[in-house]
């Protein structure tokens, strides 16, 4: 009896907590989702009720873990393995840390450290490392090193970002607006700039959340083409509008959510000077947010450059760049917890 009045109890607390931060829960699922044992690479291989409930567990984590003060030691002895070949902040610190908090152990490996397809195969090293960790994280430069890795290696593989993708970002991303409009479907999200990894996150991903996507690029910088053909399948799948333009100003019109990302990414410094000059008009302001829907909020992965976004965006009301840099701990909390674990969330579902 005792038990029930706590569960009813806490429940009702739940509820009071999301409609004070702009949560809304639906009814439970009857079919369960397990994604034990799964790698991520990409959104392409996840449907929605997947997404979902990567999204759910996270938010419960957030919950326990941050508003309740709670020690959830879900992944005790247990380890990740965190390949860079890239330099990060974020996607670094939110793992790191996020795996300690739940009770692992993290460990940091640069190409310094490890021989990742130099002194050692990439598949003895998928190998190695399948014998000494339980799920490896790789930050990459080709999206075929991690289908490499997950091909050889018999534990998961997370997508920590490649030149193909960045679902981890888009979990975080997708985490941030659920918060703040209480619900994604119907929403309208502008990309202005380049067509990049992230953005390619957004499109295996938005239409089987109900949610639409306008693309302004500059010509010579469009998404990859297979990528959009899939896109426009799911888009037509799904009954979401999907448009393809050059004039920011039209993504933004009557859009919910303005985003952009760098526009010289990590190897592209040689481009540098033409990328400015090719992106020019592309610098998100309060005069592109005038034509936007009322409630327009901004995002950015960061980190941010000011030719990309000016300050008065970034650091307005506006802006939920920071709550999206700290959900970038909490969903891939969630991930990992989903791919290590059956844990079940404690807190009602989300309504998507």
């Amino acid at each position: 009896m005792f038990a029930l009045r706590n569960r009813i109890y806490y429940s009702l607390t739940f509820a009071k907590c999301c409609q004070s931060r702009k949560f809304r829960v639906g009814k439970s699922s009857l079919e369960r989702v397990n994604l034990k044992g799964s790698s991520f690479l990409t959104l392409k291989d996840f449907n929605a009720e997947e997404i979902k409930h990567i999204l759910w567990v996270s938010a419960d984590l957030k919950h326990r873990i941050k508003h309740r003060g709670e020690y959830v030691p879900l992944l005790q002895g247990k380890s990740i393995a965190m390949i860079f070949e890239k330099r990060s902040t974020r996607t670094r610190m939110s793992t790191e840390t996020g795996f300690s908090l739940l009770g692992g152990h993290a460990c940091f490996l640069t190409p310094q450290d490890i021989h990742l397809g130099i002194n050692e195969s990439t598949t003895d090293t998928a190998r190695v490392l399948s014998g000494l960790a339980d799920i490896v994280l790789a930050r990459v430069y080709s999206h075929s090193s991690l289908e490499h890795l997950d091909k050889d290696a018999s534990i998961p593989i997370i997508n920590g970002l490649s030149d193909l993708y960045h679902p981890v970002q888009i979990l975080a991303d997708l985490l941030t607006l659920q918060e703040h409009y209480g619900s994604i479907k119907g929403l309208t999200l502008a990309w202005i700039g380049d067509g990049n990894n992230v953005l390619h996150s957004f499109m295996m991903s938005l239409a089987k959340l109900g949610v639409n996507l306008k693309v302004a690029t500059p010509k010579g910088y469009e998404p990859d083409a297979y990528i959009t053909q899939e896109a426009q399948r799911l888009s037509k799948q799904f009954g979401t509008k999907l448009h393809f333009l050059t004039d920011p100003v039209e993504a933004a019109r009557d859009s919910n959510v303005l985003v952009t990302d760098t526009w010289v990414s990590m190897g592209q410094e040689e481009e540098k000077k033409k990328r400015l000059k090719d992106f020019h008009g592309y610098q998100i302001t309060m005069q592109t947010g005038s034509v936007a829907a009322p409630d327009w909020t901004f995002l950015h992965c960061l980190p941010r450059k000011a030719e990309e976004v000016d300050d008065e965006v970034f650091y307005s009301p506006r802006s939920l760049v920071f709550a999206e840099a700290e959900n970038r701990k909490w969903t891939i909390m969630g991930l990992m917890v989903c791919i290590l674990t059956d844990y079940r969330p404690q807190i009602p579902r989300l309504r998507f």
